[in-house]
């Protein structure tokens, strides 16, 4: 059985505080009322374990308190004054008890919720990045959220380049300085306008893209509920190279084995 020492450090802090209080009475000609600390032990307890520390807490103050405002032998409740203070400190200690247990439970089930939703998110990135479909996500201002490895490895796109979060137009560029696309360097410029369009506009035409290395990659644009884009690359080269003629099937199939994945990689690239 595992010992929660917060469990009890709220009621047993109060059960020291109201001894020493006792004590300090009996001894010296007066002692301070311990009613103020009791409340801040009773917003330590909850603060630490929950409700149920702090109401037991909020009890041992009321009995302790209690037992200080009769410790010179005239019982609680003879007093109007000593009844008023005592009743203004049980609604304190109760109230505190209340508030911080139940904003130490909403923390607790927050925090749950969010280790619950990370460990989601990483088992997803895990799966997407075992596809050899190429995913990007972007936010509203179009940065990359989440690149998977397919993506990365299709345009030569390095882990620290990748996970800095560069916006679409950057994955644009880096494709094009990387010579990733089957394309006239004069025709790039067009293209990305036309592509980064399509992006902005959330336009879910699907449209094929041709790399340097021989492979096919059908790009499509989804737009997301919170302003975001979701854009995948799917490898369509087998649907797609039967039309081409016949005699470079051999040059395509060389150029794949031939691929480098190192960020510095010269390719060239056309749609």
């Amino acid at each position: 059985m595992t010992f929660d020492w917060r469990a009890i450090f709220g009621p047993a802090l109060t059960a020291a505080t109201a001894l020493i209080a006792l004590a300090a009475d009996r001894l010296l000609s007066s002692a301070p009322n311990p009613a103020p600390l009791f409340v801040c032990i009773v917003a330590l307890a909850g603060s630490l374990s929950g409700l149920r520390s702090s109401l037991i807490s909020a009890g041992l103050a009321l009995i302790s308190s209690a037992l200080f405002f009769s410790a010179h032998g005239v019982p609680i409740g003879a007093s109007p004054s000593d009844l008023t203070r005592l009743s203004m400190l049980a609604i304190a200690v109760i109230g505190t008890a209340m508030l911080t247990g139940l904003l130490r439970k909403r923390l607790v089930d927050t925090l749950a919720w969010e280790r619950r939703h990370h460990a989601t998110a990483e088992r997803l990135s895990a799966a997407l990045d075992q596809v050899d479909i190429g995913i990007v996500l972007l936010d509203s201002d179009t940065r990359a959220e989440f690149i998977n490895r397919a993506f990365r490895q299709y345009f030569a796109l390095s882990d620290e380049k990748a996970d800095s979060k560069p916006p679409f137009i950057a994955l644009m560029y880096h494709g094009r300085d990387n010579g990733a696309y089957e394309m006239p360097e004069e025709e790039l410029s067009t293209f990305i306008a036309e592509r980064t369009e399509m992006m902005r506009t959330g336009d879910s035409t699907p449209i094929n893209i041709n790399l340097s290395d021989g492979q096919v990659l059908r790009f499509s644009c989804t737009a997301l509920p919170d302003g975001g884009r979701m854009l995948s690359y799917t490898p369509v080269t087998e649907l797609v190279r039967h039309t081409d003629d016949p005699a470079r099937a051999d040059h395509f199939r060389a150029m794949r084995g031939k691929r480098l994945l190192g960020p510095f990689t010269s390719r060239r690239a056309a749609e």
